[in-house]
């Protein structure tokens, strides 16, 4: 894929109870220092400080035939490069919110539940984990812009 800085928003997703399928809702609320209103990963915990929303691009899901929210990712892109955003920069994700990129998301073990070998070919491509920056509500179909 093209490196793009802009995109939409496409699916987004919230991680309920343990291995259990994500929810898709149509709009989510995002609090800075802590994650997604809803999701079972937003804790005020230190460690989890960088890393409280999972955002990949469904152009990367399709090549793996995959629908979006199934690997837990809570915001699932179009039109936008997910792999080829750094660490530190920034993104909007409709009019309010701000994320910051942290780090590549690995994927996990867990991964092998969904499919055999799903690990191995999600190795460099399951997405980026960022913080909020600046809380708001996002909505299915908003922009997102490189800052």
């Amino acid at each position: 894929m093209a490196t793009t800085t802009s995109g939409t928003t496409l699916s987004l997703n919230l991680s309920g109870e343990h291995r259990k399928l994500s929810k898709i809702v149509q709009s989510a609320n995002f609090v800075a220092g802590l994650g997604i209103e809803g999701d079972r990963h937003a804790t005020e915990r230190t460690e989890r400080q960088g890393y409280q929303v999972l955002i990949v691009d469904n152009e990367t899901l399709q090549k793996l035939d995959l629908e979006p929210g199934v690997i837990k990712e809570q915001v699932t892109t179009t039109g936008i490069d997910v792999a080829s955003l750094k660490v530190g920069q920034q993104l909007a994700l409709g009019d309010e919110v701000v994320i910051e990129i942290s780090k590549d998301a690995p994927p996990c073990s867990r991964m092998e539940e969904i499919r055999q070998g799903l690990q191995s070919e999600l190795e460099g491509r399951r997405g980026m984990l960022a913080s909020i920056v600046t809380g708001g509500t996002v909505n299915v179909g908003d922009a997102i812009c490189l800052l």
